[in-house]
């Protein structure tokens, strides 16, 4: 019989090496030596492009709080599409902190119901969540599923489906099928397959 190990991590793993095994050390007093914890390579990409601006980005991003208002989340949403836009070509959208930066621009958009826009942005972390999160990785699913959503609304039905099925087959194994996202997922899945055979 053959076995897979496991694994979890304890913290993000968005962060650079460094700043996790401080936090790991902080928090849990070990020296974590998995596989990206040995791969150095792997924080030249995550901090990829020029310096100057994913530091700007990342103290922008560490200065968020969770906004109350439609007001707050106005400001989030000026704030976050200034740095982006003021970055082109100086970050890739794989720079950890201009990540970050799309997905808090999402959030705003959801959270103001600018859906074609939230859409955009949401497009965009697709690439790097595969990257930073492959194979079966709960935060990918959902990322993929709040995608698939935002594909959905903007009748993109089938790119919604194939975002969804994509979601799908990666939380029935983080998720199972018991899971409220899960159902959740399969209904909106279900819904967008029915619409499809009437068009």
């Amino acid at each position: 019989m053959c076995y897979t190990q496991l694994t979890i991590s304890y913290i993000e793993s968005l962060m650079p090496t460094s700043e996790r095994q401080k936090q790991l050390m902080r928090q849990y007093c070990f020296e974590c030596d998995c596989h990206l914890c040995q791969d150095h390579e792997k924080d030249a990409e995550k901090l990829a492009g020029e310096e100057s601006a994913w530091k700007e980005v990342k103290d922008a991003v560490n200065e968020v709080r969770y906004p109350k208002s439609k007001e707050e989340w106005e400001q989030v949403l000026a704030r976050c599409q200034s740095l982006l836009s003021g970055d082109t070509g100086r970050l890739p959208d794989t720079n950890i902190y201009k990540l970050k930066m799309l997905d808090c621009a999402m959030d705003a958009c959801i959270n103001l119901e600018a859906w074609e826009q939230a859409l955009c942005y949401g497009n965009r972390t697709l690439g790097p969540y595969r990257l930073y999160y492959p194979g079966f990785h709960p935060l990918r699913a959902v990322q993929l599923m709040r995608v698939g959503k935002l594909q959905y609304s903007q009748d993109m039905f089938p790119q919604a489906l194939e975002t969804l099925k994509e979601a799908y087959n990666i939380m029935k194994v983080t998720h199972g099928t018991d899971h409220r996202l899960m159902q959740t997922l399969m209904d909106l899945k279900e819904q967008c397959e029915a619409i499809m055979k009437i068009q």
